[in-house]
């Protein structure tokens, strides 16, 4: 159950970060997101990899649900009709942080069960460790560049893109906050001269 639900959030998450790598592909952004896509699609066979270690099967059921509900979330208001609003990609960063931070969350549980269960591969934990961190890192910095652009772009001080967001539906980001050990974003973090967290 418990590696089950991990692997549908790491599908949904694979899914979010081609997209998001895809609406960056013509931004400075680009190369560094179309890397972090590969590296979540990889994380993810890592941990199917585990699991057949383990003897785990795998329960599709929970993935389609979880691919379901990434499709479902990308109908959202942002302030913008017929073009892409610079909110747009604050809400998708903040989604694919969430969902790295989950995926830190089991890395480190599966990297105490590898010191006692020979099955599961104590360096490879490690290393997938790190990688998230790395990951989280870089998300960090991107929201918060996000987050400039947002809440300067409509010469209101922000004050449209906040009505915007805070209209968002219901349960957005929530497939992601489940599987997180850290669940509130501080993408925004910036805001109030503190600077990303």
């Amino acid at each position: 159950m418990y590696l089950n639900d991990h692997l549908a959030g790491a599908a949904g998450g694979a899914a979010l970060a081609r997209r998001v790598s895809r609406s960056h592909r013509s931004r400075p952004s680009g190369p560094r997101l179309a890397e972090l896509a590969t590296e979540i699609a990889e994380d993810r066979e890592s941990l199917r990899e585990v699991m057949r270690a383990l003897d785990v099967p795998v329960r599709r059921t929970k993935t389609l649900i979880f691919r379901l509900a990434e499709k479902t979330a990308r109908i959202k208001p942002n302030g913008r009709l017929l073009r892409r609003s610079p909110l747009s990609d604050l809400l998708e960063l903040e989604a694919l942080r969430l969902s790295v931070e989950g995926k830190l969350a089991w890395w480190r549980t599966l990297h105490s069960v590898a010191r006692t269960d020979d099955r599961v591969d104590q360096d490879v934990m490690r290393h997938l460790v790190g990688r998230a961190e790395q990951q989280i890192r870089v998300l960090e910095g991107l929201c918060h560049g996000a987050a400039t652009t947002a809440f300067a772009s409509d010469g209101t001080g922000g004050r449209h893109q906040l009505r915007a967001a805070a209209h968002r539906p219901k349960g957005w980001g929530v497939r992601f906050r489940a599987h997180s050990s850290l669940a509130p974003s501080r993408c925004a973090g910036g805001y109030g001269g503190r600077g990303p967290v």
